[in-house]
């Protein structure tokens, strides 16, 4: 939001001169994202373009919660501007409001008659102009003029376009409603309108009808002031694609207490402006009345949390010159938490206020005390000493998938086959194994064996320890727990760390490998390594693992060696022929008898 800084000295004749202030505003508020010099009608002025958080949206979008909230916190004098409203004298009223949705809070009507609508006050068009709004007649401006001053929004009605009482209701179905800005729509029945007995006028805190606007014609108008749910709000103007300076407000919630002030000062403008017109009574309809909220909080407690030690003098200084009303006993405040502070709920909060007024720069760094011993994770050194005992009796881990088809836990939002969370570890043991077992020539092994250290849910959320080998006739299966009442005594959980392999991981091909048995009879004695060293010398580079011995006898005088080859490529399908081709180049090697003397022969 766009704030004049000659508009904020209206408040605060004291404060230090812009740039200054600028940085004050940055380090203890909100973040000043430019200060724009402007010079209107030969007088100086500065711009400042504060970013307001959503945090602090209720209370610092206007002028009047800024320059209260530098008052408080620069501690100089804040001129409060009330008393210098002029209080209109009033008459009895006809005017009927009905609240029928408990998604307005407040409502405040008055009506006015024999305003004259016409060019604004030159004062309230440099206002309004100084932080980039348009000057549209003087009834419109008052209520703009209002907003962004004391951060309530406001809107006027012509009253002799309206028929009956105005109602606060929920939109019918398909309603339609033409804006200010002649924009047709068509409403929701959650979005709220403000309606007389014939027909909406407005949406509620998002934007005016065309069907009640104020013109030149308009002699008498209605006031409102309101309070509506900061979501209701938000999801209509979303729905309607509709972005103002009121929907911002409301959005953010304000307090239903702002609303009197708005109303006496949009009074007081309209009086300043149309001094001969007449004032009716004020007719407030307040549904849901803000609650009075206390909060208790430790001093203790909010030096732990701002790193920082906060004396109680500090605070009650804080409090005294912010005109909080609190109570301490032993460093505990009980504050009652002012109307428009929508922000104060729990203890951090005013761990937060605290920190930001007093300056975090106050702050000094400091290490904490933390122990960086580390505490025992019982249940993952648990896991780590299970993972490591059946590593070490030559089982290798898998993962398998979570989800499954059936089970006694549904998941929402899941493919048909995967809408189960599993209740054991077994069943994917069962096809893990299976198709490990078909590739058991590439893993290097004679047997395989598996486990799997994971989470079930039986319905209960449990850990279990499942093994499964091609030699066994089904899965173990228990509790992680039950597993690990075989640890050993000596072993304490507390120091135990999991040592990982030295094995690396090796990306596997993506094409099919062939495998190609050769047996040869050698002269008795002749060791098996020599024979080995002639295949690993002429099988290639596509010989992706040692050729291991699978067989061997003697007969006779000789020995006869089987061993198995695999070939794979990581870039192609081999096809027979060119391992044939390796086959006869290996073949005619083991014949060669300069290279092998008498006596070899391939089976």
């Amino acid at each position: 939001m766009l704030y004049s800084y000659n508009w904020l000295k209206w408040y605060i004749p004291d404060a230090p001169e812009a740039d200054k202030l600028a940085d004050i505003i940055t380090y203890h508020i909100a973040e000043v994202e430019n200060v724009k010099h402007s010079v209107f009608d030969k007088k100086e002025d500065w711009i400042l373009d504060i970013k307001i958080l959503p945090n602090r949206a209720h209370d610092l979008l206007s002028h009047l919660g800024i320059a209260r909230e530098l008052g408080s916190l620069l501690n100089i004098n804040f001129v409060d501007p009330t008393s210098k409203y002029k209080i209109p004298e009033s008459k009895p009223t006809k005017l009927k409001i009905t609240i029928d949705t408990e998604k307005c809070r407040r409502y405040m009507g008055r009506i006015i008659r024999g305003v004259k609508v016409g060019p604004s006050p030159e004062w309230i068009v440099k206002h309004l102009e100084s932080i980039g709004q348009r000057s549209i007649n003087n009834m419109v401006d008052a209520a703009n003029l209002v907003m962004f001053d004391c951060g309530q929004p406001t809107h006027v009605f012509d009253l002799n376009k309206t028929s009956g009482e105005l109602i606060v209701r929920e939109a019918k179905n398909e309603e339609e409603l033409t804006t200010l800005d002649n924009k047709e729509l068509k409403l929701k029945n959650y979005n709220v309108v403000i309606a007389d007995s014939k027909k909406a006028l407005a949406v509620a805190g998002v934007k005016g009808g065309k069907i009640a606007e104020v013109d030149n014609n308009t002699k008498d108008i209605i006031l409102e002031i309101a309070n509506f749910d900061p979501i209701s709000v938000r999801k209509t103007a979303q729905y309607l694609n509709i972005f103002t300076d009121a929907r911002k407000r409301f959005e953010n919630d304000l307090s239903p207490e702002l609303a009197p002030h708005g109303m006496r000062e949009l009074s007081a403008l309209i009086l300043e402006m149309c001094p001969g017109a007449i004032f009716e009574d004020i007719v407030d309809v307040y549904s849901q009345k803000q609650e009075e909220r206390k909060l208790l909080f430790n001093v203790e407690k909010i030096s732990k949390i701002l790193g920082a030690n906060i004396d109680v003098k500090d605070v009650t200084n804080i409090f005294k010159r912010y005109n909080f009303f609190y109570t301490e006993d032993s460093g505990i405040f009980t504050i009652a938490v002012p109307a428009m502070r929508l922000d104060l709920e729990i203890e951090e909060d005013m761990a937060e206020e605290i920190g930001r007024i007093m300056g975090y720069d106050k702050v000094k760094p400091k290490i904490p005390g933390i122990s960086f011993i580390p505490k025992t994770d019982e249940t993952y050194a648990k896991i780590s000493w299970a993972r490591n005992q059946l590593l070490s009796e030559g089982y290798s881990e898998v993962m398998t998938y979570t989800f499954c088809d059936k089970g006694e836990v549904e998941v929402m939002q899941s493919a048909s086959d995967k809408k189960f969370l599993r209740t054991n570890l077994s069943d994917g043991l069962k096809e893990s194994l299976k198709l490990n077992s078909a590739n058991v020539l590439l893993l290097g092994m004679d047997t395989v064996k598996i486990f799997e250290i994971g989470t079930v849910w039986c319905p209960n959320e449990e850990i279990h320890v499942s093994y499964f080998g091609d030699t066994m006739p089904k899965p173990e299966e228990m509790k992680l727990e039950d597993y690990c009442k075989n640890i050993p005594s000596d072993v304490s959980l507390s120091t135990f760390h999991f040592q990982p392999s030295t094995r690396r991981f090796a990306p596997w091909s993506l094409f099919p490998f062939i495998v190609r048995d050769i047996a040869v009879w050698v002269p008795e004695g002749e060791s098996e390594e020599k024979l080995k060293k002639i295949l690993k010398e002429n099988a290639t580079n596509l010989l992706i693992k040692e050729p291991y011995i699978f067989d061997s006898f003697t007969k006779e005088d000789r020995t006869s060696y089987a061993f198995r080859l695999v070939f794979q490529s990581y870039d192609r399908t081999l096809t027979d022929a060119e391992i044939n081709e390796i086959m006869s180049k290996i073949t005619n090697k083991i014949k060669d008898k300069k290279t092998n003397g008498i006596g070899w022969q391939v089976r």
